[in-house]
């Protein structure tokens, strides 16, 4: 029915990360036979993970010049290899329940294509699950208990159909913005977007950023910036919040425009309808007409900069560290 795949961060190097990604992985393993999980990377300790778990690997990822492999060809090796054509792409810290598969057929059953994807639950998992017990009562009881909610800031999982998104940007895997567009490009192809929140138990195992530079989030950093480029501008980032349909339980249903945010369901809309470009920032600077100004305020100001910078002298330049 369903091919779950991701892309892992290095095994070997962070025993915390190690099993994380490893109660991840299993526990997608043990959702039913009709679950194919796909590894697809060239990361340490990857090969041998699926090989101990009897699932594919997948190699030969292409990557940009940091090694960070890129969505699109991650998204490029599954739709070419996997055995189902419904897809799910995780990031390789979550844990999925039964409900998955529930949801997913629900949904299958009422459209031909659609984009699958909702918020999460964070939880402070710390040993190793212990699949021979009752896993999924177990870990339902935690969520229940001390589970968080994550707010509407992205997704950390889209199911569809194989033939959906085919045409995506060299996004860097792990940096922010990827996801934002992807809920664009699903209302862009004018499928329906569905927010399973209230349906799909979707869980997130803490942890920190010590894999990353600095061991900070990587917001703000050069690849968040070239992602957000490669995006098409902040038009295009959008959020579960802008899905058009969503599930609760066994009821699927559309959004209302006042669940939307009237404003907001117009807006989107729109972009959706332009696509990336002048008419996606004409109607961005309109609902947002502060951030607009300031936009083109500093887009003024950076091509003054540039003009005087191409009528300064050979060898002339200003700046600090210049003072006689």
């Amino acid at each position: 029915m369903l091919t779950i795949f991701t892309s892992p961060k290095p095994f070997g190097f962070n025993p915390h990360i190690d099993m994380i990604q490893r109660n991840a992985i299993e526990s997608w393993t043990r959702l039913g036979d009709d679950v194919e999980v796909l590894l697809i990377g060239d990361e340490p300790g990857m090969a041998e993970i699926a090989h101990e778990l009897g699932i594919r690997h997948l190699k030969d990822v292409r990557h940009n010049q940091r090694g960070t492999p890129y969505v699109s060809a991650v998204f490029s090796l599954a739709r070419e290899n996997a055995r189902h054509s419904l897809l799910c792409f995780a990031n390789a810290d979550i844990i999925f329940l039964e409900d998955l598969l529930t949801g997913a057929d629900r949904i299958r059953r009422q459209f031909k294509d659609f984009l699958i994807l909702g918020q999460r639950w964070n939880l402070n998992i710390t040993q190793p699950i212990d699949f021979g017990r009752d896993w999924l009562h177990e870990l339902r009881r935690q969520v229940e208990g001390v589970g968080r909610r994550h707010g509407p800031l992205g997704s950390d999982y889209f199911v569809f159909e194989r033939d959906l998104l085919r045409h995506m940007p060299d996004f860097a895997l792990g940096r922010p913005g990827w996801d934002n567009w992807t809920i664009y490009a699903g209302r862009a192809a004018s499928v329906p977007v569905v927010d399973a929140t209230e349906a799909i138990t979707v869980i997130h195992q803490d942890h920190d950023y010590s894999h990353l530079p600095g061991g900070r989030p990587p917001y703000g950093g050069p690849e968040s910036k070239e992602n957000l480029a490669a995006a098409g501008g902040m038009e295009v980032i959008f959020m579960p919040t802008d899905a058009t349909w969503k599930l609760q339980g066994d009821a699927l249903s559309r959004r209302s425009l006042f669940e939307m945010g009237v404003l907001r369901a117009i807006e989107s809309a729109l972009i959706a309808r332009f696509g990336a470009g002048r008419r996606a920032l004409l109607v961005r600077v309109l609902f947002h007409p502060i951030e607009g100004l300031r936009y083109y305020s500093g887009a003024i100001l950076r091509r003054i900069r540039r003009l005087i910078s191409r009528g300064s002298p050979s060898g002339e330049h200003s700046g600090a560290g210049e003072e006689k």
